[in-house]
């Protein structure tokens, strides 16, 4: 019993020392988390402005019309490189299974692009022909707009290559340190809000709406991926530090357990020890 003690001690250091690194981190990640919050959702608004007007015409770009099927969907699923963080990984894997299930019951071609280990393991196990490519991050120390440029270069290659048909990004919206909400969001081709298509302002573009499009929309897809992967780091670290907390709380509970335990079967023993000495000194 001294022994689990001991380890059950030497446990609850670990996982409040962890709690404590995740709570200094999460204020970094979730101030990155929260500042690229206007200028993604603004961009939003921006495009799906110009698109409500652009969208029908001849010239409208893919990312915006699509390819006109609907077959083929490519799922990016953005997790941690981590666990240790309770169900924040599991909880973003179980939306995008149950996006792929329902899909194939539809008869539809499914495909997985997965950004982080902890996705990639999950999804593996049930998809692993489907997956098509898997990003491991676990090298990069702080994540930039640099590491979203490359992977929309990726998406969008396969989608110039007609690989896919629709695109639909996975991540997990940070709402609190308790709170982490997985989200869907089709990124290809661009969902146009309805406000901005009710919008009866009349705008004059110079270049052409089209023009101004081909050239923003490439550039929007790397945006919502950036705020995509600074929403999942600080939910990471959010949910981390919740999960390291009930840790430590529950480690504490086992070790007054175990000290209670310990001390009855310490003083049964010595009471015991007390009885075999009495009875003998009486035999005598």
């Amino acid at each position: 019993m001294r022994v689990r003690i001991a380890s059950t001690k030497a446990t609850q250091k670990i996982t409040k020392a962890m709690q404590m690194v995740a709570a200094s981190k999460l204020r970094r990640a979730q101030t990155a988390a929260e500042a690229a919050r206007p200028y993604a959702d603004k961009m939003s608004a921006v495009i799906s402005n110009i698109a409500s007007a652009a969208a029908g015409s001849p010239g409208a770009p893919a990312l915006l019309a699509g390819t006109g099927r609907d077959q083929v969907h490519l799922l990016l699923v953005c997790t941690g490189e981590r666990g240790l963080s309770g169900a924040f990984n599991s909880s973003i894997v179980r939306l995008a299974r149950e996006r792929a299930l329902a899909l194939m019951a539809q008869g539809k071609d499914v495909k997985f692009f997965c950004v982080g280990r902890k996705g990639y393991e999950q999804l593996r196990r049930q998809f692993d022909k489907q997956i098509v490519e898997h990003l491991d991050l676990r090298s990069v120390r702080q994540l930039g707009f640099v590491n979203a440029e490359d992977i929309a270069k990726k998406v969008l290659a396969r989608f110039e290559n007609g690989e896919f048909d629709v695109c639909t990004l996975f991540y997990s919206r940070f709402r609190s340190v308790i709170a982490q909400i997985p989200t869907a969001q089709q990124i290809i081709p661009l969902v146009v809000e309805e406000g901005a298509a009710a919008n009866t302002t009349s705008y004059e573009y110079e270049p052409e709406e089209d023009e101004i499009l081909t050239r923003l929309l490439p550039r929007n897809l790397a945006v919502q991926i950036f705020r995509a992967l600074l929403e999942n780091n600080a939910s990471f670290y959010g949910a981390q530090m919740s999960a390291m907390d009930n840790a430590t709380r529950n480690a504490g509970e086992m070790i007054r357990k175990q000290t209670l335990v310990y001390n009855r079967t310490r003083q049964a023993q010595i009471t015991k020890e007390l009885i075999e000495i009495i009875s003998g000194a009486e035999a005598v």
